[in-house]
């Protein structure tokens, strides 16, 4: 199956809310904050979409970045890929998207939370660098679940070396 990354716009809020909520079915973003991260001129959020469905393209994975201007560094606010897509590079390329608008921001580090209880999403983000600098002691609610801290160098995509 194939896909294609775009950004995201307001009308791709109901099926981005459908994957968030089987995604992350105990902890979910409401419709109303995804709604505000989409309208926040800090944001980046973009969208994968199959391209081969008919008669028209699926939504299956969706991510977000957050940085203030003139800031050197940003947040990885979310990464979601639907279940039959995962084990595809999907979350991969999505991720590699945010660091690519990253650098283009010039931002220089990369901070992101992912659950302790991930390992899938763990190796990925080491994949590129990353790596644990702390812990948020029960920071997933209502799952009682550890939020691993990571933090990434962003590389400058013309010359190879760190932004």
């Amino acid at each position: 199956m194939s896909w294609r990354i775009r950004p995201a716009r307001p009308d791709d809020l109901d099926a981005v809310m459908r994957l968030e909520r089987t995604s992350f079915p105990t902890d979910a973003w409401s419709t109303a904050q995804m709604r505000e991260e989409f309208r926040s001129p800090y944001g980046h959020y973009v969208v994968a979409e199959t391209t081969d469905e008919a008669p028209e393209p699926v939504l299956v994975g969706y991510a977000g970045f957050s940085s203030l201007p003139g800031g050197h560094d940003g947040d990885v606010q979310t990464i979601a890929v639907a279940a039959d897509h995962r084990g595809q590079g999907l979350g991969r390329a999505l991720f590699r998207e945010l660091l690519d608008e990253a650098a283009r921001r010039d931002v220089r580090e990369v901070f992101l939370e992912v659950r302790a209880d991930n390992p899938v999403a763990q190796a990925m983000y080491r994949s590129f660098g990353f790596e644990a600098i702390g812990t948020r002691p029960r920071y997933y609610q209502p799952d009682d679940v550890d939020a691993l801290v990571m933090r990434g160098a962003v590389r400058d995509r013309t010359t190879g070396g760190t932004a």
